[in-house]
């Protein structure tokens, strides 16, 4: 579908509402309330355009026109490859549809939130920025504006970190921006080989010269630093060390996009390089992405089962759940590869929901820690934050009927299919160790009787800070239950991503 404006929409109206969120908090200065809504209004409309794409695509391929299925817009109506342009494919709304309801959620738990960092002016619009600039990561159709969306989101969540209440927030976003700033260099090395090498950034185009089989130098290079920048946006081991820091001393609304949909970034990144990019390479690719999988899985799952803190807890968590889809990824067949995106879409929304409600209780007790020795006992007065967690502590482990279940059977099929037992057998053992830490925690929060060591509980209840992981958690039970539909149209994304002409031609017109 050429030229539909509506593609801009799920990128820039967050973008234009956080400059108006900025104009709010000039003449509201209560505490900032009504910039949090006007900001949470802008991101809805944004989640509804990407969902409405998300639905014209579906639909469309649907009826049998997987090129028609390709959304492309091009800004100031320069012909591909030159000029930049929005290319909107299955694979990309899919992810950017995620993606939007899990910052919604966000904002809506943030509404409520009462870390002081929330009320400052620069939270609400800086938000907004990682959340349009994520959402531009999936639709652009060119390397270079796709650092530019990486750039802006890098540097909209380095400063949320940086405001965050707790103290060592300061020292995570710095050493963040360290590491961010060496994958930074990665990616323009590789952009300067890619463009030295065809003289183009469009994907379609050079994905159209790499179909010719030719491999310069500079080609295989650039293979290299790209797959290094996604290794690092993933926090895949051993590119991991960043991330437990960064993202358990976020503010929780912060700390619950970034470990749910912004790590997929570079999931998204390694499916375009073997499906559309660098396709000769792709078995290579994929033996290296399973091996990364696997230790990742395990490193994860230990490292959650022993850490001190339950929000650190679910970042290691988010090192075994990414280690499941790079598995699925490097299992290389259709079967797996629907797996892999299933999983990664059922884990935002997973993950995001018990980053919030582990949020709720430890702002319930008078300390506002969710260091695990002080948070026993701290939720026992909550039975329907209990509840919740439950719920998405079985959808994470993969307990039947939630999505989390859907996820592990899908990716199960896969390594059936590839006949790749060892790393099967290994996956599904390191996948109980998720159930032990999700029950441990649940036990230790809501069934235990507080102890020396717990923090004081707050008098006042829960508020309306439990409504936003609500409505994740029912939606993971909705997408356990009623799980044909996901499963149909990550088939169909898949169909299509199995011949990168589509893509090309899509962009690029008949060959």
């Amino acid at each position: 579908m050429p030229n539909n404006p509506l593609v801009l929409a799920p990128v820039f109206i967050p973008l234009l509402f956080a400059v108006l969120t900025l104009g709010v908090a000039r003449v509201n200065t209560n505490n900032n309330t009504a910039q949090r809504y006007v900001a949470l209004l802008g991101s809805a409309i944004g989640t509804a355009f990407a969902l409405v794409i998300l639905g014209q695509n579906w639909m469309i391929a649907q009826a049998g026109d997987a090129q028609g299925a390709v959304q492309v817009y091009r800004l100031g109506g320069w012909q591909p490859p030159y000029g930049i342009i929005f290319t909107v494919d299955l694979l990309s709304s899919i992810f950017a549809a995620m993606s939007s309801v899990v910052v919604t959620a966000g904002i809506l738990y943030a509404v409520r939130c009462k870390d002081k960092c929330v009320t400052y002016p620069a939270f609400m619009p800086l938000f907004l920025c990682m959340g349009g600039s994520l959402i531009g990561c999936f639709y652009t159709g060119d390397i270079f504006t796709l650092f530019v969306f990486l750039e802006l989101m890098v540097l909209s969540s380095v400063v949320l970190v940086a405001i965050s209440d707790n103290k060592l927030g300061l020292e995570a976003a710095i050493k963040y921006l360290m590491i961010s700033a060496t994958g930074t260099l990665f990616l323009l090395i590789g952009i300067a080989a890619l463009y030295a090498t065809f003289s183009t950034l469009n994907f379609a185009d050079i994905a159209r010269l790499l179909q010719t089989g030719e491999r310069p130098l500079l080609a295989q290079a650039a293979t290299v630093m790209l797959g290094a920048v996604f290794l690092v946006k993933s926090a895949v081991f051993p590119f991991h060390f960043w991330q437990p820091d960064f993202h358990t001393t976020a503010p929780t609304p912060v700390h619950s996009v970034l470990s749910s949909v912004v790590v997929k970034v570079g999931v998204y990144g390694l499916l375009r390089m073997i499906t559309l990019l660098f396709t000769e390479e792709a078995a290579l690719i994929n033996q290296i992405l399973m091996l990364l999988g696997i230790v990742g899985i395990f490193f994860g799952s230990l490292g959650a089962l022993q850490t001190y803190d339950a929000k650190r807890m679910l970042a290691y968590s988010t090192f075994g759940q990414i280690g499941f889809i790079l598995v699925g990824i490097g299992w290389n067949n259709p079967i797996a590869l629907i797996g892999a995106i299933i999983y990664a879409v059922n884990h935002a929304f997973i993950k995001s929901a018990m980053l919030m409600l582990v949020g709720v209780v430890s702002s319930r007790n008078t300390m506002k820690t969710a260091k695990i020795k002080h948070i026993a006992g701290v939720g026992k007065p909550f039975p329907l934050v209990g509840i919740l967690y439950f719920l998405g502590g079985m959808a994470l482990a993969g307990v039947p009927p939630l999505n989390g279940f859907i996820s592990k059977l899908a990716l199960v099929r896969g390594g059936i299919e590839t006949h790749e037992w060892l790393a099967l057998g290994l996956a599904v053992a390191a996948g109980m160790i998720t159930l032990l830490y999700v029950t441990r925690t649940y036990v230790l929060m809501f069934q235990q009787q507080p102890n020396a060591d717990s923090a004081t509980i707050k008098e006042k209840g829960m508020g309306d800070s439990a409504f936003a992981p609500f409505l994740l958690i029912s939606l993971c039970v909705l997408l356990g239950i009623f799980a044909t539909p996901l499963v149909e149209l990550v088939t169909l994304a898949v169909s299509q991503m199995s011949d990168p002409y589509i893509y090309i031609r899509a962009v690029l017109g008949a060959l």
